[in-house]
């Protein structure tokens, strides 16, 4: 077994973070959180429980930072979205839209949300869970303009919950990930048009 994760050592790779992130995310959508073990990351990884060890003490570590990169993604859209000048205008509502549906269809974030719908009983009350449900009401804050009907609320949350769930609502689809793409931010851009 290799055991190039150990710290500290010349050959480790400066991406093994992201590798042990990688394969803990693939057993974790494929066998589920609780069915995943930390000795089979470490197989799959081809290196020692030790050598994962160092790097991670826990699944719940491991989680907490894939959960992390994925938080400080969203809390860019938010800033970006504070900092613009024309807030709730149709044009923004649509680009906050693009922007947060890009973020979940595509790159190494789509397995992320993937995780998070796969094992949401897991995570229902863990520090991750809540972070990430705090992004996504202030993501739907950023969709509707304070004291705005319940209505308008309503549908900015119904627009989110679009994006977020689509993959979930329309899996043994046969459609790429893209088509599945389009059609939510058809369904969301509908939910807040004036």
């Amino acid at each position: 077994m290799n055991d190039d994760l150990a710290g500290g050592r010349a050959d480790a790779r400066p991406d093994t973070r992201a590798r042990i992130q990688a394969v803990a995310l693939d057993l974790f959508t494929e066998q589920g959180y609780e069915g995943t073990s930390l000795r089979e990351i470490a197989e799959r990884l081809g290196v020692t429980k030790a050598a994962l060890y160092y790097h991670f003490k826990s699944k719940e570590e491991i989680v907490d930072s894939f959960s992390a990169d994925r938080l400080a993604r969203m809390d860019m859209l938010i800033e970006w979205g504070r900092s613009q000048p024309e807030p709730h205008s149709a044009g923004f509502r649509r680009e906050l839209l693009a922007r947060y549906a890009d973020e979940l269809h595509s790159g190494p974030f789509l397995k992320v949300m993937r995780f998070f719908h796969q094992n949401q009983l897991a995570f229902k009350n863990q520090p991750a869970g809540a972070k990430m449900r705090d992004a996504i009401i202030d993501i739907i804050g950023l969709l509707a303009e304070p004291g705005s009907a319940p209505t308008a609320r309503l549908r900015a949350g119904m627009a989110v919950f679009a994006l977020n769930t689509s993959w979930l609502l329309l899996q043994g689809e046969d459609i790429s990930d893209e088509q599945r793409r389009e059609a939510a931010m058809e369904v969301a851009l509908d939910l807040i048009r004036d």
